[in-house]
């Protein structure tokens, strides 16, 4: 390499370097932390040199990649064996958060419901649904401990269920409406008719009996508990009427309704102490009642049935017209 005459290079020693290069940047800095003027020259050398980033941690990125391709099969089996293996008892938690949801939601319908037409109401346990033939019947978990007492209404949050019929210490039985042996007196929204309703001992059917053909009683007309006798609360739900057969071979109309309480679906129920009303206070009667069956004793006798059940019922002949329910006292053991 040539060099002119008389002039000489001469480079400055590392040390000398390394001092320069030091307070220069520590100037930078300060300069930076106080007025923040280098941000735009630090960003555009970030763009400048993000592909000499990229290039020098591309070897490691590939070495990375070329150990999971080799041994990476294995640590995802046992990734997916792990995850696989928690995702049973994870669904099973979600499906026992929803069961529990769903029985609050019923829970808080069902004493809402109770507000309305009791003083107290207690929610009691399904223990136990009765097995023989031509019987409704289930046992509850509360009893004559917890003040449970013989003829005491049970509701869920949609209709009336039936009554208390067996009581003991720990729990109950109780008869539903659809027993072939209970009868509760009812009250057509519509129009104000007044008659009774019995079971049939089908899981879904009770029946409207003893209405002739001029009655006023129309399919999808909703009947209530019309408070006579004192053992249920006036005005709940029983039953809406599904159908009406008139037979002219026959002297009553042949009705069928569908309970509103869901009888076969609910695990609690809802046990109510009526509102107490004055002594002496009964409905007044509606003489536009239709009068739709015979004439006949105005209370019902009690009689052992043969089965020592649920006490059932004189005859028809005992059965009282529905516009004489008045003088009922218990009417939920007819039959």
């Amino acid at each position: 390499m040539l060099s002119s005459p008389g002039w000489s290079l001469r480079t400055p020693s590392v040390l000398t370097r390394f001092v320069i290069f030091t307070i220069l940047s520590l100037a930078l800095m300060v300069l930076d932390h106080q007025g923040r003027r280098l941000a735009k020259i630090r960003a555009g050398l970030s763009v400048v040199f993000y592909p000499i980033e990229i290039a020098a941690t591309l070897p490691a990125r590939v070495g990375e990649s070329f150990l999971n391709f080799v041994g990476g099969d294995s640590a995802l089996q046992e990734k997916y064996s792990k995850l696989a293996a928690e995702q049973p008892l994870l669904e099973a938690k979600l499906q026992r958060y929803e069961a529990l949801e769903a029985q609050n939601t019923h829970l808080r319908k069902l004493l809402g419901s109770a507000a309305l037409v009791a003083d107290r109401a207690v929610v009691a346990k399904i223990l136990q649904v009765s097995e023989e033939p031509f019987t409704r019947k289930i046992v509850i978990a509360k009893g004559s401990s917890d003040g449970v007492h013989e003829g005491q209404p049970v509701i869920d949050n949609h209709g009336i269920m039936g009554q208390v019929t067996e009581v003991d210490p720990g729990q109950s039985r109780v008869t539903l409406i659809t027993d072939p042996g209970h009868a509760i007196p009812v009250e057509d929204v519509r129009n104000g008719l007044r008659t009774i309703v019995f079971g049939t001992g089908d899981e879904d059917r009770v029946a409207v009996r003893y209405l002739t053909a001029p009655t006023d009683i129309k399919v999808g007309d909703l009947l209530v508990s019309s408070g006579i006798g004192g053992t249920f609360p006036f005005g709940y739900p029983v039953a809406r009427v599904t159908r009406i057969v008139n037979n002219p071979n026959e002297p009553f109309l042949d009705i069928h309704a569908r309970p509103v309480a869901h009888l076969e679906y609910n695990k609690e129920v809802l046990l109510i102490w009526p509102v107490k009303t004055a002594p002496g206070k009964t409905l007044p009667p509606n003489p536009a009642s239709p009068i739709g069956a015979p004439p006949m004793n105005g209370a019902i006798r009690k009689a052992p049935s043969p089965a020592g059940g649920t006490p059932r019922g004189s005859p028809m002949a005992a059965q009282p017209h529905p516009a004489s329910v008045g003088g009922l006292s218990d009417i939920g053991h007819a039959h």
